[in-house]
Order: C-alpha cells, then sequence, then structure tokens
C-alpha cells in the first residue's frame, strides 16, 4: 500500500477531523502521529480544550495506525483518560501504537502530548478488521 497515498485519503475523507484542524502527520502500519493546534474553538466553558477534541485527535491517530495494515478496520470500543489541561496555543501530538493485531482485531494505545511532551490524555482503542481492502476506499 502507498503510505503517503493513504495519509493524504484520510486527511482528506475523514471531513470532522479535517474540519477542526486536524491532520495525520505519519503512519505506517500499527503505528501513527496526527496533530493539532488548539484554537479558541477547541475551548470548553472554562477554557480548556473540550474532551471531545481530545478524543477526536486520538480516534484519527487510531484509525489511521488500524487501516494502514490494508485492511478496513472500525473501533470496537474506546476510552479515554483526560490527565492535563490542553490551552489555547499548544501543539497537541497523538501518537497510536499497536499493542495486539490478530486476523479480527487490534489493540492500540493513543499518548497525546502537548509540545513540550506533557501527557495530555491516553486513549484506548480496539479495532474489528474487515476482510476488506482498504485500498479499494482511494
Amino acid at each position: 500500500m502507498d503510505l503517503e497515498k493513504f495519509k493524504k485519503f484520510i486527511n482528506t475523507n475523514d471531513r470532522f477531523a479535517a474540519s477542526n484542524g486536524m491532520s495525520v502527520i505519519e503512519v505506517r502500519p500499527g503505528i501513527a502521529k496526527a496533530s493539532l493546534t488548539v484554537c479558541e474553538n477547541h475551548l470548553n466553558g472554562v477554557n480548556i480544550i473540550q474532551g471531545g477534541a481530545l478524543f477526536t485527535l486520538a480516534d484519527l491517530a487510531f484509525a489511521a495506525a488500524s487501516n494502514a495494515h490494508g485492511l478496513v478496520a472500525v473501533g470496537l470500543t474506546a476510552t479515554i483518560s483526560f490527565f492535563k489541561p490542553g490551552l489555547t496555543g499548544d501543539i497537541l501530538t497523538a501518537e497510536a501504537k499497536e499493542v495486539n493485531l490478530t486476523a479480527r482485531t487490534a489493540c492500540y494505545n493513543v499518548d497525546i502530548t502537548n509540545n513540550s511532551g506533557v501527557l495530555i490524555a491516553q486513549f484506548n482503542g480496539i479495532a474489528y478488521r474487515k476482510k476488506e481492502s482498504i485500498d479499494e476506499k482511494f
């Protein structure tokens, strides 16, 4: 699979992530990084990043890492834990790493850090791997 073409596909076709300023910056089978610069529109009522924005950033990295094997992978379950606030101007990076891979499922841990390397949140996701090729989508 052409990983640069796949990265462009994800960044173009994940319209929700793209419309919120998120993009995949690195991808290879089982590993991906996604990035976001926190802006005013990402903040909640107490002026820290809204939890849904963090979840979406982690989910984008999870999707890229799990689909980069070449099969369509869809989320079965995901959880997130929040540790520190993300603030306006922070550049956040979500790094997904594969923990386990089988023919039908895959498990990922995603760490979200700020530009100072501080751990902001941790996401865990399990993907179901379909028999369908992701190449057919782009």
